[in-house]
């Protein structure tokens, strides 16, 4: 069974890590799933190794509850993400619905940022593990985690591990 009908937002910004965004975009769209890449402005992003994302609408354009899922690569991407009160605003909004939020890597921040790791068990990339604990989270050390409505991975290694739970979730 694929995607097919499934709308996923991608939350991203300058300084994505660039296998977790592409790898995981194409694996939706091979799935049938349509991806919209949001973030604070439109236009041609770039990650950190020089992938490029095209979003097409901002935060104030899109109702979040509007999607199946959400995404978050990582990369340096979450960390600028969350100064923008209308990107936390975004991805605390979704999260209210219950619908799947995945975040990989360093996606975590975002989500601490929205206020959303308080008492969840989570993975992520090993350097924010002291932020996620003291925002509140069960930090631990797994290829992928599902918490509530929350799936989060450590590094573009686990994306297949990544890839396979959120279809999972959107299949659910």
């Amino acid at each position: 069974m694929d995607l097919s009908g499934k709308r996923v937002v991608m939350v991203v910004g300058k300084g994505f890590q660039d296998q977790e965004a592409t790898v995981l975009l194409d694996f939706l769209e091979k799935e049938g799933a349509e991806v919209v890449p949001v973030g604070p402005d439109t236009g041609e992003i770039k990650g950190i190794h020089g992938a490029v994302i095209e979003v097409e609408k901002t935060f104030s354009e899109l109702d979040p509850t509007s999607f199946d899922a959400m995404v978050v690569p990582g990369g340096r991407s979450p960390a600028y993400l969350r100064k923008f009160e209308k990107a936390r605003d975004f991805v605390a909004s979704f999260a209210d619905t219950g619908k799947p939020l995945a975040a990989i890597c360093h996606g975590g921040q975002l989500l601490a940022a929205a206020g959303l790791v308080e008492g969840l068990t989570m993975t992520g990339y090993p350097k924010i593990k002291e932020e996620m604990e003291e925002a509140g989270a069960d930090f631990v050390d797994n290829e992928v985690v599902v918490d509530r409505n929350i799936i989060t991975s450590r590094v573009p290694d686990d994306l297949p591990a990544f890839n396979a739970t959120l279809k999972a979730k959107l299949l659910g």
